[in-house]
């Protein structure tokens, strides 16, 4: 493959091309005078010469099967632009598929056309679906904070539930509608959930680029299939392509918080039928145009932010929703499902009356569904458990028309009469609460596990209380890279993993910064082959990074270690890993070796203190430094047994729940203030 001096790459892109980590280029770089020379960058971040790269690999054996791909990408990146990038790709499909078509991309260079014809001839030798695929995955992640994507297991959920929720069967065949289609991850959904004959997926969407990306991607999802396809270059609201549409389900994952979305030009509209969405609630005019695309018994499942549940300047088209029985469902997600990733988004489930006799049930109530205990709340990208979300909600709206149905706890249905009050807010969790209260059996476990705490404190508490602790004097210490220096123990550091993700339920378990900032436990999985460092059980992990200093002594399995983390395996003839564990947590050892004054600046490892005794005095101690770490977790334990202990008798308090009177008599206390 021919490349260009020009185009620059980085240490991460050589190490995706090489499929090798980060660490072994840093290593080759070292180790290599042949190493092609930094060209750009800087020192901490260099750039490098594709075509240099290219050759020095070549001539040493280092590339992989994945690495004409890999080749590939820098060079579409190298075109600047996002939009001929983004076209470019959707050309080279096209081209992938059929070798003899012409370019539909109007205005590339010629460099974005040569690039285009051979990314072509690599996806009919390595597989079209498959470099379209990674071409694609790569330009999304690049153009991430420009773009809004619905993930996957999103796009799946809402699929399944659109499916599930429609009433009656379409003529010849199911149309799905998405005005507001992206790079088409819904209507693929819709494609691999639905396995019926006769689909037709229509979408719009106005950036070009990604209508002509999501026009590839159905292409390659369809192949083989009687399906029509159709994505309309245009802004949905201000020129429907499609009026006159009765789709049997549509879905949506819509701008937000967009002012200019035709407010002035579309106010006598005839689609606003339950009123003119404020200036400042694009979401619901997004709502009502779905709903004026719907056959009866069709079922539209739209993304909206959680403000649109409750605010003020939405409340009569709330109201008006829930009057006509066209809003059905809300589900609060758990943050993390979609960006923007810190807040809980909600599913909206819409369904047109259906026809004739048979109408349904009536729509006397709403369901709505809390599914934000199923998540991670406060990290920075929280992560949620998708097989127990889909599972939860599944399972709840599957309940829609059974009025008699059991719902899974965190779902409940409110009449209509409770939710038109004056400020019609259908957020799920204003509803659901109450109903999570625990039972008498679980708070009596609660108080049974405190005070099992609290003795267990009280021991510690002795015994640490009576250690006599001399006056420090001078000691003799030693720095962590000493210790390396001298075989004491051995420094594994965690690094960023690579962008494959193993099967699920594969893999090692894998814990960065953010999962100690949460709960400590690991949030992704890594393939085992990977080039990564592992925590084996009684290796020392150490977080250098000041905001979450610690270090532990690692039970249990394997764990891959992220970036800022770092493994130190003891010689066990020279050192006890929980003597180790112990100096190296000490909060002034982590001052010392901070490397800026900041929270979030690192910890230099190697220059951590341990304080230099023999083996066999080291045991004392680590005796002791594990007692005063089981009463640090017994405290954090006990304190957070405790505020539930008293947030759960408070309210059940509050609500009149004490069962009996200072006289003895049963009943409700009258409380005289």
């Amino acid at each position: 493959m021919s490349t260009t001096n020009a185009v620059p790459v980085s240490l991460a892109e050589i190490a995706r091309i090489a499929g090798v980590g980060r660490a072994a280029v840093s290593n080759w770089r070292r180790r290599h005078d042949s190493f092609p020379s930094r060209i750009g960058g800087t020192d901490v971040s260099p750039q490098f010469s594709l075509s240099d790269v290219e050759q020095w690999l070549r001539s040493n054996g280092k590339l992989t099967d994945a690495g004409a791909r890999e080749f590939l990408w820098p060079r579409f990146e190298a075109l600047g632009s996002r939009d001929e990038s983004g076209l470019a790709i959707a050309d080279a499909a096209r081209r992938m598929r059929s070798p003899r078509a012409r370019s539909a991309a109007s205005g590339l260079s010629t460099e974005a056309k040569d690039l285009v014809g051979e990314a072509a001839r690599l996806g009919r030798r390595e597989g079209p679906r498959e470099t379209f695929e990674f071409l694609l995955q790569r330009w999304l992640d690049t153009h991430v904070r420009q773009l809004s994507t619905t993930p996957t297991q999103l796009a799946t959920l809402m699929a399944q539930i659109a499916l599930d929720s429609r009433l009656g069967e379409g003529d010849g065949g199911l149309t799905v509608f998405d005005p507001a289609c992206g790079t088409g991850h819904l209507a693929v959904a819709a494609a691999q959930e639905y396995d019926g004959p006769g689909l037709t997926l229509l979408g719009c969407e106005r950036d070009p680029a990604l209508a002509a990306l999501a026009s590839a991607r159905l292409d390659f999802a369809t192949e083989g299939r009687d399906v029509r396809a159709e994505i309309a270059t245009v802004d949905a609201l201000r020129d429907d392509p499609f009026a006159g549409l009765r789709a049997d389900i549509a879905l949506c994952n819509p701008p937000f918080n967009e002012r200019d979305w035709g407010y002035e030009e579309l106010a006598t509209d005839q689609r606003w039928t339950h009123g003119l969405p404020p200036r400042t609630e694009p979401e619901l005019a997004w709502v009502q145009h779905l709903l004026t695309h719907l056959r009866p018994g069709g079922t539209a499942v739209v993304v909206l932010p959680p403000a649109v549940a409750s605010r003020k300047a939405g409340r009569r088209i709330r109201g008006s929703l829930l009057r006509t029985g066209l809003l059905r469902t809300v589900v609060a997600l758990p943050p993390g499902c979609a960006q923007p990733h810190s807040v809980s988004l909600q599913l909206w489930v819409l369904r047109a009356a259906p026809d004739g006799p048979q109408v349904g049930p009536s729509a006397q109530d709403a369901l709505l569904v809390d599914a934000t205990r199923l998540g991670k709340p406060g990290a920075r990208e929280p992560g949620p458990d998708w097989d127990a979300v889909t599972e939860f909600v599944r399972s709840a709206v599957s309940e829609l028309d059974k009025p008699g149905g059991q719902l899974p706890e965190g779902a409940v249905r409110v009449s209509l009469l409770d939710l038109l009050d004056d400020e019609v807010d259908v957020t799920p969790g204003r509803y659901t609460a109450s109903g999570s209260e625990p039972s008498g059996v679980e708070l009596a476990a609660s108080w049974d596990e405190l005070a099992g705490s609290l003795n267990e404190l009280g021991d510690l508490t002795k015994y640490l209380s009576k250690i006599d602790l001399m006056a420090v004097e001078p000691r003799t210490t030693a720095t962590v890279g000493d210790l390396i220096k001298a075989g004491a123990l051995t420094l594994l550091a965690g690094q960023q993993p690579s962008d494959s993700t193993p099967p699920r339920g594969a893999g090692v378990p894998l814990l960065t910064v953010a999962d100690l900032l949460m709960d400590g436990t690991p949030s992704g999985l890594l393939d085992p082959g990977a080039a990564q460092a592992v925590a084996e059980e009684g290796d020392v992990v150490v977080a250098g990074v000041v905001r979450a200093f610690r270090a532990w002594v690692h039970q249990g399995p394997p764990v891959a270690l992220g970036p800022q983390l770092y493994a130190l395996r003891v010689t066990p003839e020279k050192l006890d890993a929980h003597f180790l564990a112990g100096c190296l947590r000490a909060p002034a050892n982590g001052r010392q070796a901070g490397t800026h004054a900041s929270s979030s600046s690192r910890v230099d490892i190697r220059r951590l203190q341990v304080l230099q005794l023999p083996i066999e005095e080291q045991a004392t101690y680590a005796e002791t430094f594990r007692r005063l770490t089981a009463f640090e977790a017994l405290l954090t334990r006990a304190g957070s047994l405790g505020k539930g202990l008293v947030d759960d008798v408070g309210d059940r308090l509050a609500a009149g729940g004490l069962a009996t009177t200072r006289s003895g008599m049963s009943g409700p206390v009258r409380a005289h203030i």
